[in-house]
């Protein structure tokens, strides 16, 4: 079944007891048990397991090929959970360019847990696997990364991690499975902020892990979902699995205007760089055509007057809502830079633009515009 008709009918069925087609949203946070202690319907309480989740954990689940999936709070709550349920004295190589909350963490919390972190420019396989030690136990892949949209070839990527006895982590929410599908290319594991594509809206934060097989590792992420609590709400589970009904076309019509934005960027004199894996030149463009149906919704470019250019252009920008976050309907800019803090290691003049479903034209007229001042 192709990705457009399972994003529509993944764990969908018809409400038994009304008819509904839209799932019903259980808010309970308990649920009643028989005289004999028995759960009348297989949930006992929210944080364990409620009937939403379970809905949304069975869309989306066959949307990445895998064999089961944990709803999370956030993005970040998933692969906190994911990294929670490794062993002490395990070794992560994280991407160089990963997304900065997980930098953050392993500053800040990683080594407290008993877990080391060491980084590596995975684009290059050679860099990888010279990161990797004998107590490597994970390694964690961002492709497209964040912001720089590094294009790392995943195959190859778990390959060298599977070499050395570790899972291999795909973060996925830039591309989304409509555009790519890590676990068929041998990951173990696809995160994903459901707060951006899936829900789609800008009006839900959630995440979420698919694994490719239900193994032990799995029944320990589990584990440690329901005992320290980054379960999915209720509504935002709802929420979530709406979105998920509309994500393969939204997804094909971003990545569409996308490339014209790239496109029109890469001939502007005040752009001294695009990244955007669609781009010919890009040094990922070949690896995006093999692994990826389409380049995403993404892109970053540097303004060719440096930080004051860059700022200058975002607070220029009309048509752009200058806000955080990605994946929604409205078009996003952001100084990427400003946005992470003062532990940002993002180069100062890079603007990140996520593209919404606004006309191509239109949104080009806008950067045009702002780029001239």
């Amino acid at each position: 079944m192709r990705i457009e008709t399972l994003a529509v009918h993944a764990g969908f069925a018809p409400d038994p007891t009304t008819g509904a087609v839209a799932p019903p949203l259980h808010l309970s946070t308990t649920f009643a048990r028989d005289r004999d202690g028995v759960p009348l319907g297989g949930h006992v309480y929210v944080r364990e397991s409620n009937p939403t989740q379970d809905a949304l954990e069975a869309a989306l689940a066959p949307l990445e090929g895998g064999a089961a999936a944990l709803a999370f709070a956030s993005g970040m709550a998933a692969g906190a959970a994911l990294l929670q349920a490794l062993p002490k004295g395990s070794h992560v190589v994280l991407p160089d360019d990963v997304y900065y909350g997980y930098r953050v963490a392993g500053v800040d919390f990683f080594r407290e847990w008993g877990i080391e972190t060491s980084s590596a420019a995975m684009e290059k396989v050679d860099s990888l696997r010279g990161a990797i030690r004998r107590e490597t136990r994970l390694v964690w892949i961002e492709t497209p990364s964040n912001p720089l949209m590094k294009v790392v070839d995943v195959a190859a990527a778990v390959s060298a991690a599977h070499e050395a006895g570790a899972l291999a982590v795909v973060d996925n929410t830039f591309a989304t499975p409509v555009l790519q599908r890590p676990l068929e290319l041998g990951a173990d594991v696809a995160l994903h902020s459901t707060t951006k594509y899936f829900g789609g809206h800008s009006d839900v934060q959630g995440g979420a892990l698919v694994f490719r097989s239900r193994d032990p590792f799995f029944e320990r992420v589990l584990h440690a979902r329901h005992v320290l609590g980054a379960v999915s709400s209720p509504f935002n589970s709802w929420l979530v699995l709406r979105g998920v009904r509309s994500l393969a076309v939204r997804v094909a019509a971003q990545s569409a205007t996308a490339l014209k934005v790239a496109e029109a960027l890469a001939a502007h004199p005040a752009v001294a760089r695009v990244n955007y894996p669609g781009l010919p030149g890009h040094p990922g463009h070949e690896a995006a055509r093999r692994q990826m149906k389409a380049f995403g919704g993404m892109l970053s470019f540097h303004a060719a007057g440096g930080r004051d250019a860059a700022l200058r252009a975002v607070g220029r920008a009309e048509l752009f809502v200058r806000a955080t976050s990605l994946g929604g309907v409205e078009s996003l800019i952001e100084h990427r830079a400003t946005s992470e803090g003062p532990a940002s290691t993002t180069p100062q003049d890079l603007v990140r633009l996520s593209i919404g479903l606004e006309h191509a034209d239109d949104l080009i007229a806008d950067l045009q515009n702002a780029l001239s001042g």
